[in-house]
């Protein structure tokens, strides 16, 4: 059997009645858990924090399963499939993000606050603008990476259920939303982190397994699968260095070439610093009862963090070596004999085409879609393994299972998300903004639990709409706006006695501003084929990712907008606010001024 027909095999397959029992099984027992972990949720520390009773092994595998997302197990596997040694900048970037939000961030702020990442720049500065900005800023990161779950879980239901258009993908975001609510709404932290323990131990067996696989395909030899790569790619020797995706030359254009090698150092910094200003990642910290806890989580975390990237290396360029490009990137079914072919296998045109500039325009509407962002390109690769380890019903099996591994990543990561944006918002806008605090623990998780359906309806939405994006790339663009809006404020509050309200406001407000300025304007929104409007074009902005602009912006809003005033309240608190960041006293009794 051919590689491109091995390929094809793949996107031929029909509903895989094992991959939707599988789902509808784990599904069944996270929503068994959440039920059970929802009994025991008495207070508002129970549902934001889960009562900070997790152990920090018990944390660090939470931390690991809210980190490792879609984007890192579907979206970066398909980058690296499509675009050789540029898709592996992601799994650079993703680790050294979380080394930078480990050095500068994780612990001080877990020290600081109590529940959100207002509570730390509310301690020392002016209660109500700071929260109204801190909620904000996180509902909008937060529904910027929930985007990204849902659309690599409408990539899945399409392989899985062999259809064509887009219904059963909007159905399938729907499920997903629908869920998450779920996990939220019953089970707080306490469901959420259970659920993500159970789907970091899932992804890692199921990763693990795969690059054993791909391994053990190619003699173990990282140069064999590395040259197979190459080879089957098209590109030769190109694929393996720099310039495929990101930096790419263009051949007598210098302005483009020149904006392309800026828009990577953009990506690369949005990457290492998006990381330290994700709110779903940052609550984590306040799960644990103790500092030492916190250590031990965070020792957890990036092992199993650390460990997970560099297998990434073996699922993009095992996909590359194993699983045909045409069926990656065009996404057009073939035959065994590498004949384009319509949706009942007959060679279209009635003979044999292997160009697909060959076919004519009015043909092509015969060809059936796969997946061209390449989000499938890790579970087309256990379909292609398990057939060459125990043919057709192996490769039927290990497809389910590993599908099933990545619909669990996504719920899991989604529960997350929801949860820190509706945190954030019951409790630093509805709690201390517009009740001044006069509220019960019982009204305020109630607004929580509000906020959870309204913000899953919203991301249902949008997810829609951005179905023909990477979901590494959506990420990617979070990133981006929590480093421009989130990473500012809090950096600056931890560590700088000058900073003030004013400071805080024009931080968040100026960089999450400018992030979403240069986006709309960019050719994510219009100008490509792959925008969200495509037919439209009033894109002017000439980077893809706004990071190398908003990001910098963001800091220099924060510091002009404390230079221009003295905050008194905020220079008397900073020595306490330091001695909680440091030594962690009162962690969990920071209160707001």
């Amino acid at each position: 059997m051919s590689i491109l027909a091995a390929g094809a095999e793949v996107s031929t397959s029909g509903t895989n009645w094992l991959a939707v029992t599988l789902f509808v099984g784990f599904i069944a027992v996270t929503m068994g858990i959440t039920l059970w972990a929802g009994r025991s949720n008495r207070s508002a520390a129970d549902h934001y924090t889960g009562g900070a009773s997790f152990s920090g092994f018990q944390n660090g595998l939470a931390v690991a399963g809210d980190y490792m997302s879609a984007a890192s197990f579907l979206g970066i596997a398909g980058t690296i499939a499509l675009f050789g040694y540029d898709g592996f900048l992601y799994s650079i970037g993703f680790l050294v993000a979380w080394l930078v939000a480990l050095l500068l961030v994780a612990q001080p702020l877990r020290n600081s606050g109590r529940f959100t990442m207002g509570d730390v720049l509310a301690f020392r500065l002016h209660r109500r603008p700071v929260r109204t900005a801190a909620s904000v800023s996180t509902v909008v990161v937060s529904t910027f990476y929930l985007i990204a779950q849902m659309v690599g879980a409408g990539a899945l239901v399409t392989l899985l259920l062999g259809v064509t258009g887009t219904t059963a993908k909007n159905l399938v975001i729907l499920l997903v939303g629908a869920l998450m609510i779920f996990y939220v709404v019953i089970g707080g932290m306490k469901g959420t982190t259970w659920v993500q323990i159970v789907k970091a131990v899932l992804l890692m067996a199921g990763t693990t397994l795969i690059v054993l696989m791909v391994l053990w395909k190619f003699g173990f030899s990282v140069n064999h699968l590395l040259g197979q790569a190459a080879e089957t790619s098209g590109k030769g020797a190109a694929f393996l260095e720099p310039g495929q995706r990101f930096g790419k030359v263009v051949p007598g254009d210098g302005t483009q070439t020149m904006w392309n090698k800026i828009d990577l150092i953009s990506l690369g910094l949005a990457l290492v610093l998006g990381t330290a200003g994700l709110p779903h990642i940052l609550i984590r910290f306040y799960t644990v009862p103790t500092a030492k806890e916190a250590r031990k989580s965070v020792n957890w975390a990036i092992t199993n963090i650390g460990v997970f990237y560099l297998m990434t290396i073996g699922l993009g360029f095992g996909a590359a070596a194993l699983v045909s490009r045409t069926t990656l990137l065009r996404g057009f079914k073939t035959d065994a004999a590498g004949c384009f072919v319509d949706a009942k296998g007959a060679p279209l045109g009635g003979s044999c085409l292997t160009d697909l500039g060959a076919i004519p325009a009015d043909l092509k509407t015969a060809l059936v879609p796969v997946d061209p962002s390449g989000n499938v390109a890790a579970p087309l690769l256990a379909k292609v393994l398990g057939q060459e380890f125990a043919g057709e019903t192996g490769g039927t099996i290990l497809l389910a299972v590993i599908a099933a591994v990545a619909f669990a990543t996504i719920l899991a990561v989604v529960a997350g998300l929801t949860l820190a944006a509706s945190s954030s918002f019951a409790h630093d806008f509805y709690a201390n903004v517009l009740r001044h605090g006069r509220t019960t623990e019982k009204q305020e998780i109630r607004v929580a639990k509000t906020a959870a359906v309204a913000i899953g309806a919203v991301s249902i939405v949008l997810a829609i709409y951005a179905q023909s994006f990477n979901v590494a790339f959506l990420v990617a663009l979070a990133f981006a706006v929590a480093a421009s809006a989130n990473l500012p404020a809090v950096l600056l509050s931890l560590f700088w006695r000058r900073f003030t309200t004013r400071g805080a406001v024009w931080a968040i407000y100026g960089g999450l501003g400018m992030a979403l300025f240069l986006l709309v304007f960019s050719k994510n929104v219009s100008g490509a084929t792959t925008a969200l409007f495509p037919e439209q074009d009033f894109a002017w902005f000439p980077l893809n990712n706004p990071g190398l602009i908003s990001i910098p912006f963001g800091f220099l809003m924060g510091v002009l907008g404390s230079l221009l005033g003295r905050d008194k309240q905020s220079e008397e608190l900073y020595p306490e606010l330091e001695v909680r960041s440091l030594t962690g006293a009162a962690a969990h009794g920071a209160t707001a001024h």
